[in-house]
């Protein structure tokens, strides 16, 4: 489980992350001071990324930034400064990416999720769910032991329900991340994947759907 540092004076935005993250899957150390980060770094640095807010008390943003790179724990810098000078600065300052307040647990995670694959020991390349089997790097998917032919979109879309997996995916979020934000087809399309997925893996009680909304993929049946 992927340890991330949550460095935000604010309590409930702070909250907000932790609780996303966990759901998630990714344990989450929360904090509201940067001196009180600082210290505690001395003490245990064992971290995999840090999301920090640039504005803090006791010690800002950036000049945690240097500290962090000593650490050699990759920066997601989360701020409401989103003047130019700013990103740059925190950019040269060895951050990894900057997200302007406010945004969506989505995109962020989608960020976290770049930047752990550039920084992080990859995952184990076989995914169970069930009685099926996939393996990232070949991107097949075998059940019962017998290969199931698969779209690449049918495939990529199984694979962001994997990543984010107990999370509600919207329609429009799931072709955003397969298609792109320029995507302007039909949001239904995602409907025609997703009943092709649940037919050839007898994935109805893992994909569930959330009247009105779209989509969760079950984390009690992934391993």
């Amino acid at each position: 489980m992927k340890k991330i540092l949550v460095i935000e004076d604010e309590i409930a935005i702070n909250d907000l992350i932790c609780m996303n993250l966990e759901i998630a899957g990714y344990a989450p150390t929360p904090f509201l001071d940067g001196a009180e980060v600082s210290r505690h770094l001395q003490e245990d640095d064992a971290y995999d990324l840090a999301l920090l807010d640039m504005m803090l008390p006791g010690k800002d943003g950036f000049a945690l930034l240097e500290e962090m790179q000593k650490h050699r724990i990759p920066v997601i810098c989360l701020t409401a400064k989103g003047d130019l000078p700013s990103k740059v600065k925190g950019l040269k300052s060895g951050a990894e990416d900057y997200i302007v307040k406010p945004f969506e647990m989505l995109e962020l995670l989608v960020r976290m999720d770049n930047v752990l694959k550039r920084f992080c020991k990859e995952e184990p390349e076989e995914i169970h769910i069930k009685d099926v089997v996939i393996n990232e790097r070949k991107r097949t998917v075998q059940k019962d032991g017998v290969d199931i032919s698969m779209q690449p979109m049918e495939y990529d879309c199984l694979m962001a329900f994997w990543k984010y997996r107990n999370r509600v995916m919207t329609r429009d979020q799931l072709l955003n991340m397969l298609w792109g934000v320029d995507f302007e087809g039909e949001s239904r399309t995602i409907d025609v994947h997703v009943a092709n997925i649940r037919k050839k893996l007898d994935f109805f009680d893992v994909i569930i759907t959330v009247p009105r909304v779209g989509y969760r993929m079950e984390a009690s049946e992934c391993t």
